[in-house]
């Protein structure tokens, strides 16, 4: 069949994959020291997710072959059940929802648990895509902005209570698809204004109403987290004015600083500590995880750094550089929306990771160790391959339509 033929396979994204699978696998066996000892095996922990990543390469080369019709039909299906998940673990005393470090993120079925906040924004960019491309008319950008602020708002509260770090980053996703499908600025400046006063209130309440009098939010509160976020974004804040000299070294800041020291290292030398030479990763308790990039740094240091960086911007690039052939507008713009989504949120893990700004819990897309994440990251790939596949196929196919309606014209010859 035509359409499975290996010939239209984008070798650019594939490369750039493949490129992020090798970093991780390496990070993996430096970053993993203290789940191997955890373990006592190197073969539980590192074997789990070579697994998750040999299953992530095997969705991604199956979904480049779908018609991006199925992926945009597939995607209200998917967010309808995303947001059941995600009200549902709402719920007190829900017996499928599992608490890590004190955030309810997880659902438990059977054997398996997943955060149904990454499904959610796989599904919302898939459907906010299919929305803004049926834009026609100038009435039709209104009624479209109101559909997709009235869906990223119900999909977005559950994840807020939370992960505010994910239900922002979800949102900005969703201004910027707003931007490339030409929404009216009025609107967008409104949206921004009004953001901004309730994140200023919701602040300013919980502040002096619960971290100054140190008072908490009952456990039944959806918003019972609120204090931590606060309570981060006070210590970001209070460690930027604070004389080195007076610092001090305590179990909130403790994460962040032994990042800070990974980072020192690898810093010694364009290439860092090289591989399997860290020292850090004995103490970071989350070195696998969130703090990822600063065992990165340790051991490859500055140019290993920058690699990784120009990785992910080199993502985005081939979006956008594709996104500009594409005849088909929802083909665009959802394509965008997912290489921005994987690009902004493996910058917000490495501004944390190096002390810019507060923790959030972001993991680095496809490098942290995390099956739902390495997997949905994988379907990221496998759908901009399938709209890239897809979209070189019909431009063939047109340019050798063109080029027979050519040969048929006939010749004309006049008469003397």
């Amino acid at each position: 069949m035509k359409y499975l033929k290996t010939d239209y396979i984008d070798k650019t994204f594939w490369g750039l994959f493949i490129a992020l699978i090798i970093v991780a696998i390496l990070a993996l066996f430096s970053a993993g020291s203290t789940l191997v000892y955890k373990h006592n095996s190197a073969l539980g922990p590192v074997g789990q997710q070579m697994l998750f990543i040999a299953i992530g390469v095997a969705i991604a080369y199956s979904i480049q072959f779908l018609p991006s019709w199925i992926i945009r039909f597939g995607g209200y299906g998917l967010l309808a059940i995303s947001i059941l998940c995600l009200y549902v673990i709402l719920i007190p005393g829900n017996p499928f929802v599992m608490t890590i470090n004190g955030a309810s993120r997880w659902m438990k079925i059977g054997g398996f648990a997943f955060q149904p906040s990454e499904l959610a924004k796989l599904s919302l960019i898939i459907v906010v895509a299919d929305l803004l491309a049926r834009i026609k008319s100038e009435q039709d950008k209104k009624k479209y902005f109101y559909w997709t602020l009235g869906i990223t708002l119900v999909t977005a509260f559950p994840i807020l209570t939370g992960n505010l770090s994910t239900a922002l980053l979800l949102c900005a996703i969703v201004f910027a698809m707003w931007v490339l499908a030409r929404i009216p600025w009025q609107y967008l400046c409104s949206v921004v204004a009004i953001a901004l006063v309730a994140m200023a209130l919701g602040y300013s309440i919980i502040e002096f109403g619960f971290v100054r009098p140190h008072r908490s939010l009952s456990d039944r509160n959806p918003l019972k987290r609120a204090v931590t976020w606060v309570n981060r974004v006070d210590e970001a804040v209070a460690e930027m004015h604070q004389p080195t000299a007076e610092f001090k070294l305590t179990e909130d800041n403790y994460q962040r600083s032994i990042a800070k020291v990974a980072i020192a290292r690898g810093g010694k030398s364009p290439l860092g500590v090289l591989p399997g030479n860290s020292k850090e990763r004995d103490f970071l308790p989350l070195a696998f995880a969130d703090y990822i990039f600063a065992i990165i740094v340790e051991e490859s240091g500055l140019i290993g750094a920058i690699i990784l960086i120009a990785i992910y911007l080199a993502i985005l690039f081939r979006a956008c550089y594709a996104s500009s052939r594409f005849a088909d507008y929802a083909s665009m713009l959802m394509v965008m929306g997912l290489a921005l989504m994987i690009t902004c949120q493996a910058l917000v893990s490495m501004m944390v990771a190096v002390g810019i700004g507060p923790v959030t819990g972001q993991p680095l897309p496809l490098i942290s160790r995390g099956g739902t994440s390495v997997l949905i990251t994988s379907v990221y790939f496998g759908i901009m391959l399938c709209v890239s596949r897809e979209q070189t196929m019909l431009s063939e196919r047109q340019s050798a339509t063109r080029k027979e309606s050519l040969n048929d014209v006939p010749d004309i010859t006049f008469e003397a």
